[in-house]
């Protein structure tokens, strides 16, 4: 697979951008390549040779990606290899998951709250705000993916 340098900056740029949210960097290399590829699948042999990885690290990228639902993959008919793809189908289940897991800390800083002292109001103030604003994040999440839903339904007809 040939990729132009516009396309390696920008599988680079998405790696970071995924790295520093906590994603390991061959893996986060490969959800870059995917989204960027011609091809929505690729071989195990194609992730390789357009990210000069390693056999051994390609494999345990993958099997990360595998095993947290990120990636899946296909088979063709005669063919033994394996396709690996995105799992897009799923991306508004897994953002709402996301949003969900971020709203819910908020549990825990309503914990915060209650064991801090009163000595620091002004840092007090700050994790109220923020717990404040994850309570309206949580609220506003389900009306704001069904106006989103309404905007596409429209778009579309």
């Amino acid at each position: 697979m040939e990729l132009t340098e516009k396309h390696k900056t920008l599988i680079e740029k998405i790696g970071v951008a995924l790295e520093q949210k906590g994603q390991r960097p061959a893996a986060a290399r490969i959800i870059g390549l995917l989204y960027v590829a011609d091809t929505p699948e690729l071989t195990f042999d194609e992730v390789c040779e357009a990210l000069l990885l390693s056999k051994s690290a390609t494999s345990n990228a993958l099997s990360f990606l595998l095993q947290n639902d990120m990636l899946e993959y296909i088979t063709h008919c005669g063919d033994r290899k394996r396709y690996f793809r995105l799992k897009m189908a799923n991306w508004q289940d897994e953002f709402v998951k996301q949003m969900q897991n971020i709203t819910g800390f908020n549990e825990l800083l309503q914990q915060v709250l209650e064991t801090r002292t009163s000595s620091t109001p002004e840092y007090n103030t700050k994790i109220k705000e923020l717990s404040s604003f994850l309570d309206y994040v949580s609220g506003r999440l389900p009306q704001l993916m069904q106006d989103w839903k309404n905007k596409e339904k429209n778009l579309a007809a």
